[in-house]
Order: structure tokens, then sequence, then C-alpha cells
């Protein structure tokens, strides 16, 4: 655990949505990393100059970080939180708190209703919800899944999930995680990539038939930040996402956290491995791939390796508001806005399965949604009969698919500051968060920098995405 979390932890090449719906703090730290390359905004930065950029803020303010502090026990009191105690013996009292976890810690602990995985789209009549096979990250040659090809009896090869496919039921499986690797080419900053610990070939057989079908990997997800660096992201049917393997981590506890994480990390450098030595990937890959590495300058303590999983998903509140795909799409407009999310409706793969006798991948979903939307200050808060101190800007309360629009670091940044500039007019008011007047809210909100509803100029601004390639 470090600060600034996947900001910091990898994810350099920023999931911007559309720029015009970023304001306020959030918008200020991606102009501070400009500072750092001479320009008035960088949006794909190195993860170093990232976490230099949060010190020297903190440092600014006077703040004080406690890095490594995980949550053990909250003590609660006539619905609200009077204090929370760290495994590492830190006593916090507050009369506001903010759960800004990936995972909803601090949420759970307090006992605030909350849902894990992908709701059936009857629950709130979406379309994209629930067990989804569609055509992005998926095979594009016949890959058979049995342990020995074309005998079922056989069994399945690792990973792939016995249950048959029922398009829009929803499950409690997770989209899948992995780790944004900051990787490059430049050999005077280049550590290599080598042969991990108990590298186990075996784990790759489903790879190795896809490309002796046919399939050669790419560099389309080698994304350019700076100085001769990428930050490589999962791409395609079989890359960096352990599909599968994060579905026990939401609720896990932090020792079993610990070994999931260890899981990804072991796929993830047997994969690279693979990759660049295994005589079943095309050389046209190969020879190109063996000329990236880590960097020397990046993540120092880990070898290069990112510090942070990147959760893509984990807990999420369950609020009076539930941002759902209607909201995405525009069908809904919540009317005490804290911010506009931008993204595409999106969703990483979630499980391996067998159609037709051939390996799919499912729960993949990636559909545009429209102009920029607002979240709900609701959406960001528990019911009052459960919780009236506590706010959940990250885990907010939204449904599987609508949370994969949101999820993006610039608006977990926006929804932060809302929810404390939210919680410092509860404390000025002596009320619930429930109660905070919306309009006073607005007020601040409005003075802080936030955008809070699109403008006429945004309406026909598809998804900003990167295209450019380092390769």
């Amino acid at each position: 655990m470090r600060l600034g979390g996947m900001t910091t932890g990898g994810l350099s090449y920023t999931d911007i949505g559309n720029k015009d719906a970023i304001g306020g703090l959030s918008r200020e730290f991606y102009r501070r990393a400009g500072k750092a390359y001479g320009r008035a905004e960088q949006w794909c930065f190195e993860p170093h100059v990232a976490e230099e950029v949060f010190e020297r803020w903190l440092a600014e303010e006077g703040v004080t970080c406690y890095i490594g502090s995980f949550l053990h026990s909250v003590e609660l009191e006539v619905g609200r939180i009077r204090s929370l105690i760290t495994e590492n013996g830190i006593e916090v009292k507050a009369r506001q708190y903010i759960d800004t976890s990936y995972e909803g810690d601090l949420m759970a602990k307090a006992g605030v209703s909350y849902t894990v995985g992908r709701e059936s789209n009857e629950l709130y009549g979406e379309e994209y919800n629930g067990s989804q096979v569609l055509d992005g990250h998926q095979f594009s040659f016949p890959v058979d899944p049995y342990r020995i090809e074309r005998r079922p009896e056989s069994g399945l090869l690792p990973g792939i999930d016995v249950e048959p496919h029922v398009p829009g039921c929803g499950d409690r499986r997770v989209q899948a995680y992995n780790f944004r690797l900051c990787l490059t080419a430049n050999q005077s900053n280049r550590l290599p990539i080598i042969k991990p610990d108990g590298y186990d070939r075996s784990r790759y057989e489903l790879l190795s038939r896809y490309c002796r079908a046919g399939f050669v990997p790419t560099f389309l997800k080698f994304d350019a930040i700076a100085e001769g660096k990428v930050d490589m992201n999962n791409w395609g049917a079989v890359s960096t996402d352990w599909i599968g393997g994060s579905d026990r981590f939401p609720e896990a506890g932090y020792a079993e956290r610990e070994r999931i994480f260890q899981e990804h990390v072991r796929w993830i450098l047997g994969l690279l491995w693979f990759w660049r030595e295994d005589p079943a990937v095309p050389e046209e890959f190969q020879t190109r791939f063996r000329e990236w590495g880590w960097c020397r300058d990046e993540f120092t303590d880990t070898a290069g390796f990112s510090r942070m999983l990147y959760v893509r998903e984990a807990r999420r509140l369950i609020g009076d508001v539930v941002m759902t795909e209607h909201y995405c799409r525009g069908k809904a407009i919540a009317e005490d806005s804290v911010g506009l999310a931008a993204y595409t409706m999106d969703s990483h793969n979630c499980r391996r399965i067998v159609v037709d006798g051939m390996v799919k991948n499912e729960g993949n979903v990636e559909v545009y949604s429209g102009p920029p939307y607002p979240v709900s200050y609701r959406s960001i808060i528990p019911k009052r009969e459960e919780c009236r101190n506590l706010f959940v800007p990250f885990c907010l309360s939204a449904s599987h698919i609508a949370f994969g629009s949101i999820r993006m670091e610039p608006v977990f940044m926006i929804l932060s500051e809302s929810a404390a500039l939210a919680a410092g007019l509860a404390i000025e008011c002596g009320c619930d968060v429930q109660n905070v007047p919306y309009e006073r809210l607005r007020e601040r909100l409005v003075q802080a920098g936030q955008v809070l509803e699109r403008a006429q100029s945004q309406n026909s601004v598809m998804n900003e995405v990167y295209t450019e390639s380092a390769i």
C-alpha cells in the first residue's frame, strides 16, 4: 500500500473519458503532473512522478499519511462510527469518515449494506449487466478446453468454469484484476525480465494452444507515457488479466488477499517469461518482446514490478440511489450531482467457459454510454438507518456495469473531494450526511472548481481514448 493508489501504482495512461468533465483537485493533480514535464497538464506520466506530486502536495498542506495501516475494527454508537482501530494500533476518532479504499473495508465493518458481483439484468432493467459473451477480448481461433484435447472426460484446463452461460444472469463474480506494468526498451534504464521462481509452464497451456491455432500476441496495449516508458495493460483473450482469479478478493481477510495478490504476481511473471522464451510463441512477437524490460527507476523496492494490484471492482454500496446504466446513458439524471463520470461502460472478463466444445471468455463489455453524466450525492452515502457519518466515494452505490463506467481514477478523485466538502458541511450544520443541504453543498463544489453538469459543447464529444502505441 502506497500513497496514490493505482495512480502511482502503474495506471499511468489515464482513463480520461472526457477532459471537460474533470475539475477540482482532480484536475489540479494532472496540472501538477504537467509541471514536472514543463507542460500545462500531463495525463500520461511516470509512476514515480505521480508519487512525487502527491508527496509534495501533502507536505504543502501539512498532512501526515500513515502507510500500511490496515483496518482492524470499528466502534459504532447509535448509527454512527465513533472510532476505528488499525491493525498496527492507531485509533482514529472523528465526526465524519470517508472510505476511499478500493475494497470498501470501512463500509463493510460499519455494517452498511453492500453487494459483490454482477446483478441480473432484470434487477434494474439493464442490458449489459450479468453474464455476457461478447466479441471484445475474445478468442479469435477455436481452442480446445480439455486437459487432453478432444476428451471431455479428462476434465477442463485450469481456470475454466464448469457453470454454463445464462445471458444476463447475475452472480458474485468480479471483473478480472491485473497489474499495470511500467516497461521500457531503453537499454540504459532497462532491467531484464527473468524466469520467475516456481515457473509452471502448464499454467499457460491455454495460451500455447491459442498460439498454435494461429494467434500472435500484440503490442496494442503498450501505451506510451513518458521518457520512453509504457504502461502495459491487458489485451486480448489471454493476457495479464488473471481471469477468474479475483472473485474471493473483495470479502477476503488481509492474509487471504495477500495470497491472491501473489497469485496474480505469479501469473504475470510467468506470462512474461512464456512470451519471451516459449517456443509456442510466434517469433515475430517474441523477438520484439525481448527488447522490453523493467524500468530501473520505477518501483525500485520491488525490482520494477508495480506495488498495486489493480482491484477494478470489489464491494459496492447499496444506497438510496443506485447508479445504473440508465444514468450512464442519460435515460435517468441525478439532480444532486457531486461530479461527472464519462467513460465507456466497461467490464473486463470475469471467467472462462465452454461453448460448443471450445473456450470462450465471458464478462467483457465495452459499450459507449454517451456524454458525461452526473453522479448522485446519494450514491456515495449509506442509507440513514445504517450509518449517518460515512461517505463511500470509491465503492459507491452502483450496479456492476454502471460502476464499470464510473470507476476511473480521475472520477474517484472528484467524488472524494466532493465527499470531503460534504463532510465539512455536515460538521458545520451538525447534521447527518443524509441531511446535508444540497444547494449549499453545490455552491461549495462549484467554488472548488468541480464540474457538476454537462455543458452543451459536450453533447457530441465521444469518449477520449488514446490510440498511440509505443511500438
